[in-house]
This record gives structure tokens, sequence and C-alpha cells, in this order.
């Protein structure tokens, strides 16, 4: 899972050394795909995706080209489901019903149950192996706090996922994040790295 909502929140820096290790066949769950030339278009170039599941990849146009000529999968899923599997995943649930995309392309191949006389799609939470999250600020034990859009999808990945690396920000001293002002809890956090400096491919959010 990489965290993020269009630039905000993309942790460009952890995406940047997953390219300097190269692991192959990646299954990537992101909101979007970013663009060209930034985030999960250097692992698309890179040849490490094999499976994308997003809510849209309508601004790269190297996920739409690998998509339709079959060197990867994607899995469109609408953005308050995505963001609701995820979240239930967090929550130690299986799943959920709803009734967004009966008769189109989004139910298909899926279970279908009746709630009241209404009939619904069952989805599946959605879990992966690690989660690569941007921070804006973080203390030595992993709590955490995000700005703006940035944190529409990253907690709810963090909390999914087998392992959890954070770059930050900043790292402040404990008892510098005021207690009502964490949005994450470091109980779902196991490394944060400090960024040093925020590369170009961040100028968008920098503050």
């Amino acid at each position: 899972m990489l965290g993020g909502f269009g630039v905000p929140g993309t942790p460009f820096s952890l995406i940047r050394e997953l390219v300097r290790l190269g692991p192959r066949d990646l299954t990537v769950i992101k909101n979007d795909a970013n663009e060209a030339g930034m985030g999960v278009d250097w692992l698309l170039e890179n040849g490490q995706v094999a499976k994308l599941v997003t809510s849209h990849i309508g601004l790269n146009p190297t996920a739409m080209r690998m998509m339709n000529d079959g060197t990867i999968e994607v899995e469109f899923v609408p953005q308050g489901v995505l963001a609701e599997r995820i979240r239930v995943a967090g929550a130690g649930m299986m799943g959920f019903v709803s009734d967004i995309g009966l008769g189109t392309a989004v139910a298909d191949g899926k279970q279908r149950v009746e709630v009241e006389g209404k009939t619904g799609i069952v989805e599946t939470a959605l879990r992966a192996d690690f989660a690569l999250i941007h921070a804006n600020k973080a203390d030595a034990f992993g709590n955490l706090t995000f700005s703006a859009a940035a944190r529409n999808f990253n907690p709810i990945m963090a909390m999914a996922a087998g392992r959890t690396i954070v770059e930050a920000e900043a790292i402040v001293p404990f008892g510098a994040l005021e207690p009502e002002n964490v949005h994450l809890t470091g109980a779902f956090v196991d490394a944060v790295v400090e960024l040093n400096e925020l590369p170009e491919v961040y100028g968008v959010i920098k503050r």
C-alpha cells in the first residue's frame, strides 16, 4: 500500500528506495497512479508492478498504456469503496456490504446478498504486507500527524498492513505532539525515516 491523494501524502522518497531495491511482481494498492515521472510511475517504468489496485489512472499515460497492452493488471475500485475496504481491514473485519456498482462492471464476479430486502455486493477487506506512508510529523514512538489531504489514505493504510514504514518531514521529541492532535498512534508503525529535505517532486505540498 502506498499512501497519498495525488501528490499530497505520497511517500516519494520511500518509493524511490523501493525502486532502488528492485522487488518484482508487486501488487500496488494506491488511490491513484500519480502522474508521469513521479511516484507509482517510477515503479511502472522499472517493470516492478504486476497488479495495480486503484480508483483511477487517468493522469498517468504509462499506466494506461501498460493496462491496455496487458503488461499489468488493473483492478478499479470506486474511491469510497477502496477507502472502506482498507479501513475495515485495519478494524479486523472480513469485509462489508454495499450497493455501489450494482449493474456495472464493479459488481462482476462478486458475491451478492440480500439485506432487509435489498441486494448488496460483498466487498472484501483489503490488506497488504507493507504500507509506505508520508507523515508531516512523527515522534520516536511513531505517533504521527498528517497535513490536509495527506490524511485521506495514509492512516487507514498503516492500520491495514502487516508492516508500516513511514517517511516523516520532521521527527519531534516525546511530548511535542499533543495527544488530541495525533492522527495515528505509533502502535501501527514499525519504522520511521526522517526526511532531511523535500525533493522537488514534493513541491506542490511545500508549506
